[in-house]
């Protein structure tokens, strides 16, 4: 399936979600369904659920709908998920080790190769059997081993030095879990998960009707 160019960032956030709602169908058995049946089921119209779709190729038949399991693997190869990825976990404090721990990655082709931290008590122990490694040694990690992306959980402070060890060492893609925005060079990609800019939306949303 190729990619087309120019699709909103609005269709490619949606994707995920179609994925993992695929997924579930798969699991129950379900061999095809409407759009008006899986819009009921994601929570969008069936008119968006073709209009997304329609980004990348036509994939439904009218009167029969969407194959769900074949529509499940052109979505995973529009995600990229067709390829494995190597990552990197900088920041093994409770929030990086949450992340290392979580086995999922694994199902979306992630493997988590080495984690790195610069406190010397965590340095040495592991986590599902990757080693946590001084700080010190990313840089030289990243020389002898290719990595396509690095997961930070630094402090915000750090978190631009990281970012520009992994850059330097060859990374092209972060994910970024400190709260600041990086600089990073334009074939650089970045996806910031602020956690308490959505926490921020989360309270507007529970007390908008209230303004």
């Amino acid at each position: 399936m190729e990619k087309k160019k120019n699709v909103s960032m609005a269709v490619i956030k949606r994707l995920p979600k179609y994925h993992r709602y695929l997924k579930e169908l798969m699991r129950n058995e379900v061999d095809r369904i409407s759009s008006k049946e899986l819009g009921e089921k994601i929570g969008f119209t069936a008119s968006q659920i073709r209009q997304d779709l329609n980004n990348f190729g036509d994939f439904g038949q009218q009167g029969y709908g969407y194959n769900v399991k074949e529509l499940y693997k052109q979505i995973s190869l529009i995600l990229g998920l067709d390829k494995d990825y190597k990552g990197v976990i900088v920041g093994a404090g409770n929030l990086g080790q949450a992340i290392a721990n979580y086995g999922r990655f694994s199902d979306d082709g992630l493997s988590i190769e080495a984690i790195f931290d610069a406190n010397p008590k965590l340095v040495g122990m592991k986590i599902r059997d990757v080693e946590i490694n001084d700080i010190d040694t990313l840089a030289q990690y990243l020389e002898s081993n290719t990595i396509d992306i690095g997961v930070i959980c630094v402090p915000r402070i750090n978190a631009q030095k990281v970012s520009d060890i992994l850059v330097k060492g060859g990374v092209k893609a972060i994910w970024n879990f400190a709260p600041v925005d990086l600089s990073v060079p334009s074939d650089v990609t970045v996806e910031n998960v602020h956690l308490s800019e959505s926490l921020l939306t989360l309270v507007y949303l529970m007390n908008k009707d209230e303004k």
